[in-house]
């Protein structure tokens, strides 16, 4: 889960692997300040969720064009059929696509919320936010995302299928 997350914030292998070593690292010497009142893995997403913020600001320019590696379509690849399973893949490049034209906040927040299941007082204690807030972030990210997926949806539909 902390490959993962660092993964989905950071969009390179090799920089999600440090990160993860990092916060491993954190971890092991703030064990004895992990006080229990929330659940270790949440507590372990805080420390993975903060050491990507600094490798962002170490970084800035780094972090705007890669993409997602083969992680995240090996995941979502249907066992129904190979049509199915095509399509998917098809959907989730174009979703991909569209998360990656977020700021990490945003995308952040949605990939922990959708893909690995926080619940939002999991996303508050992560990031620190008020609830509130993270509940407002969620929503501007979602609109976010679909004002995206409009914009770049459409145009390859009609490139794909034709106009009517």
């Amino acid at each position: 889960m902390v490959f993962s997350l660092a993964l989905k914030m950071v969009k390179s292998r090799e920089e999600a692997e440090e990160i993860s070593q990092d916060t491993f690292i954190k971890a092991y010497k703030n064990l004895s300040k992990f006080k229990g009142e929330s659940k270790f893995s949440t507590w372990l997403y805080k420390i993975t969720y903060r050491t990507c913020l600094d490798s962002f600001k170490k970084n800035k320019e780094k972090y705007n064009t890669d993409t997602i590696d083969e992680i995240t379509i090996n995941r979502i690849k249907s066992t129904d059929s190979i049509l199915e399973g095509i399509e998917r893949k098809e959907r989730a490049e174009v979703i991909n696509k569209c998360l990656l034209s977020l700021p990490e906040e945003e995308r952040s927040i949605l990939w922990m919320f959708y893909f690995e299941e926080l619940s939002l007082k999991e996303i508050v204690e992560v990031t620190d936010f008020s609830e509130a807030n993270v509940k407002v972030k969620l929503h501007r990210a979602r609109k976010s995302l679909l004002s995206i997926v409009e914009k770049n949806v459409e145009p390859e539909l009609i490139n794909h299928y034709g106009r009517k």
